[in-house]
Formats: C-alpha cells, sequence, structure tokens
C-alpha cells in the first residue's frame, strides 16, 4: 500500500479488498507505543494502566463507555509541537478536535495558541482564560453574532472564508471601532491523499476563496480596501489524516505565489501564512506519522525556498494540530457484553457503546485497533469485527482486529488514538448518554467532562 493511503478513509488511495485485513499480531497482550499513549503499560498482573490506574478501578469508578485521556501525554505533545516550531512561529490548536475547559488550560499552560470555529467553541475558549489574542476564529458561515462576539473580544486573528465574508466583517469591526487582523483563507487545488469529505483545498467544496481564476487575488484586493480590515496573511488547509508533504510543498508553492502577486499590485507584503494541519496519526500499528520536529523542518524549507525565489521576506509560519495533539493521548473503554461466531466469517463482539461515541468507522471507514485490557490473555486469536449496541447495520466501531477466542463477556476492551473527534462528535443517537472524558496523571483520576445523565436528555425535552 503506498504511504498515502490512510486509515481516515481509502477513498483517494490504494483500497484494499473488502474483508481484507492484516495476519494477527504475534504477541496480542502487546500494546504498540506507536498507537497508545505514553503511560499506558499493562501491569504484571495483565490488567492495563494509565497514568498508574488500572482500567478496571477507572471502569469501576467511572462506567463505561468513557473516555480516558492521558494528560501528561497530551502535555507532552503540545510541548512538542511548541518546540518544533520555536519563537519565530506560531502553533494553534484546532479546538474541533476536541476542546474543554481542562484542555484549554493545558494549552494556555503550554504555550500553544488556539483555533476555534463556532460560537460554543470560542466562549469555551474565553471562559476557561486563554487570551483572546491568542485565538484565531474559522468557519465557512460564521453568523453575525459570532463575529461580534469574536471582533468585540478582541480574537488575535480571524480567518476570512468568503467574499460576504469580508464585507460582514468589515462593518462589523468598523461599527465596534475596531480593526480586526484577518486572513484570507484560499483553497489552492491540491489532491491530499485523504478521504473526501476531510480533503478541503480541492476547488469542488465548502471551504475557502479559490486561488483558480483569480478570486482569491480579488478577495484580498477587497479585504485591503476596507478600514475594519488589517489584512495580514494568507491560510491554507489541504485536508485531514494526512502523512505525505507532498502536498503541503504544492500550497506552499502557490500560495507564496499569490504573497508575490499581492506585492507586485499592492506593494504591500502579508506578514503571514498558515498551512492549516491534518498531519496523521498512527490509528493502527500500520500507520506511520511524523514527528513534530521533522514537519517543523520541512514546512519552513519549504516556505524559506519558495520565498527566496520570489523575492520575499519569509512570512511568520502558522500551523495547527489538532488531531496530531489529542488524538493518540485517549482511548475509550468498553464492556464487552455479546459475542457472535459466524462460521467461515468473523466473530461478532458487541460492546456497550458504539457509534454515538465514535461515528469516524461509520462516517470515514477509519481504522482502529482494540486490545483487550482488564487481562491477559493466551489464548488463539480470533477475526472479530466490534460493533455497537445501535439499531445499525453501520453501527461499527472496530471493522476487523484480532482479539483471544476467550474472550467473554464482562471483559474490558479497549480502543485506542479516539482523542480527536470522537467525543466531539457524539451523538444522542437511540437516546444513548454521551460519555464522560477522564484525564489521569501520576495515580489520580477526574472527569473533565462528565456522562450525560437522563436527567439532561429530558431537560431539553420540553414536551
Amino acid at each position: 500500500m503506498s504511504r498515502s493511503a490512510h486509515p481516515a478513509g481509502p477513498r483517494h488511495g490504494d483500497v484494499l479488498p473488502e474483508g481484507h485485513y492484516s495476519a494477527p499480531p504475534a504477541d496480542l497482550n502487546a500494546l504498540d507505543p506507536k498507537v497508545w499513549a505514553q503511560t499506558v503499560r499493562r501491569g504484571a498482573d495483565g490488567v492495563v494502566t494509565v497514568g498508574g490506574v488500572p482500567v478496571t478501578r477507572l471502569a469501576e469508578e467511572f462506567g463505561t463507555p468513557a473516555y480516558f485521556m492521558d494528560e501528561q501525554d497530551f502535555r507532552a505533545r503540545a510541548r512538542a509541537w511548541r518546540t518544533a516550531f520555536g519563537t519565530g512561529a506560531d502553533v494553534f490548536y484546532a479546538g474541533k478536535a476536541f476542546l474543554s475547559r481542562a484542555v484549554v488550560r493545558w494549552l494556555e499552560e503550554e504555550g500553544l495558541n488556539l483555533d476555534v470555529c463556532s460560537g460554543g467553541e470560542l466562549v469555551t475558549a474565553l471562559g476557561a482564560g486563554m487570551p483572546a489574542e491568542r485565538i484565531a476564529f474559522h468557519g465557512n458561515n460564521k453568523s453575525s453574532e459570532e463575529i461580534e462576539r469574536a471582533v468585540s473580544s478582541g480574537v488575535g486573528r480571524i480567518v476570512l472564508d468568503s467574499f460576504q465574508e469580508i464585507v460582514r466583517v468589515a462593518h462589523i469591526a468598523e461599527r465596534l471601532g475596531k480593526r480586526q487582523r484577518v486572513q484570507i483563507r484560499v483553497t489552492v487545488g491540491v489532491e491530499a491523499h485523504t478521504h473526501e469529505f476531510i480533503a478541503t483545498a480541492h476547488e469542488d467544496q465548502k471551504f475557502g476563496i479559490a486561488l483558480a481564476g483569480g478570486q482569491a487575488a480579488e478577495a484580498v484586493r477587497r479585504a485591503l480596501k476596507l478600514d475594519g480590515l488589517d489584512v495580514v496573511g494568507i491560510h491554507s488547509h489541504i485536508g485531514s489524516q494526512i502523512f505525505d508533504m507532498a502536498g503541503f510543498e504544492v500550497a506552499a508553492r502557490r500560495v507564496v505565489g499569490l504573497l508575490a502577486r499581492i506585492r507586485d499590485e499592492h506593494g504591500v507584503e502579508l506578514s503571514e501564512i498558515d498551512l492549516g494541519g491534518g498531519l496523521g496519526i498512527a490509528y493502527t500499528s500500520d500507520d506511520d506519522p511524523r514527528d513534530p520536529h521533522e514537519i517543523a523542518k520541512a514546512l519552513g524549507e519549504i516556505v524559506g525556498r519558495e520565498c527566496e525565489a520570489a523575492g520575499l521576506r519569509t512570512p511568520r509560519i502558522s500551523v495547527e494540530p489538532g488531531r496530531a495533539v489529542v488524538g493518540p493521548t485517549a482511548f475509550t473503554l468498553y464492556e464487552v457484553g455479546t459475542i457472535k461466531p459466524l462460521d467461515g466469517l468473523r466473530t461478532y463482539v458487541s460492546v456497550d457503546g458504539g457509534m454515538s461515541d465514535n461515528i469516524r468507522t461509520a462516517l470515514y471507514d477509519a481504522e482502529y485497533s482494540v486490545s483487550l485490557v482488564s487481562r491477559a490473555s493466551d489464548a488463539e486469536p480470533m477475526l472479530v469485527r466490534v460493533v455497537g449496541k445501535h439499531c445499525e447495520s453501520g453501527d461499527i466501531v472496530v471493522r476487523d482486529a484480532f482479539l483471544p477466542a476467550d474472550l467473554a463477556p464482562g471483559d474490558l476492551i479497549a480502543v485506542p488514538a479516539t482523542g480527536a473527534y470522537c467525543r466531539s462528535m457524539a451523538s444522542n443517537y437511540n437516546h444513548a448518554l454521551r460519555p464522560p472524558v477522564v484525564a489521569v496523571r501520576d495515580g489520580a483520576a477526574r472527569v473533565i467532562v462528565r456522562r450525560e445523565t437522563e436527567e439532561d436528555l429530558l431537560r431539553l425535552d420540553v414536551g
């Protein structure tokens, strides 16, 4: 399989036949450190621990399903991105991956900025103490109310996504007596090797203003004329769960070309270039994610080389990792309910969660790993499909994996790398209660997002 095909969904890469799967691992009890958070270990008694706390104790205290986040791992990854890019660049955590007030405080303490894309994310960021000047506000259809809150709060930048939004933000800023720093989001026509639903730089999609046909240049032309806007840079985002840097190189070349045209036409050298995020993580042992220092070095060289060729001063680079920070830090813990062998096919293992806590498998054909974590086992491997309890045939958590053949109801299994998008996209389908998020560190665990209750469901039903 090519390097560019990956578990976000292979629609744009090499597609393996339905039912294809790798050989079972040599040791079903092993935990690949590439997939699991840093403090996850299997103890001598066979029980897996995170932050020094056994999953059996976590299940007793917090129930299942639940997301358990390794706080030490999150902070270490945030620091790694900050250190890799240094003081000459900006790292914005993409809050859409997962956001809570605790996470905002961790980000602020570790020196990362924050990217939000809704009024709800913005109020969470501000309410948790993130300085407004360290917040960037995204979105392809921001409401006037959201824009007004962002401008009046003093957010560091608003990323403009359409011609209408250029005028809308300018008018609101002028009415509030402010000059809002903005970037123009452009679509650069790069084919990112990812699932079509998370590829964001080809022309036929909802984000940004196309570079082709001069639309992006016209957007800059209009924005520069408006008193309420301070145009500081260009924004580009080519997609998500990307392993191959080639797309970023093409995107940077085209964005720098636009910067050169802006200089030639307007005599202005914009000071910022944001290349977005989207760098992939390991969902399975087959994935090969890049190190933040490798990414920083590559992006710096790409932008520097292109600017030198165009005779431009190198602008300040921004990146927006979300999944790459939070994705590997958490796992979802489930209790096995029923086990249904299908002769000649596989065994269906039903758990107490499903597509309400992880929609990504159904939505993107995403691939995941899974392990028995409440005990060790020497049993032979069996091919399984881990499914949820919802009334949908597509309610699949892990499509094909191996678990021990002595798996039994009541066992605890865990799916790693669920820190990004799982809780953010969770739902109340079948009136399921969304699971809690529990942070674990140094032998202690605390709820940072509580489990929903039946009272929560009924409170919104005004009947």
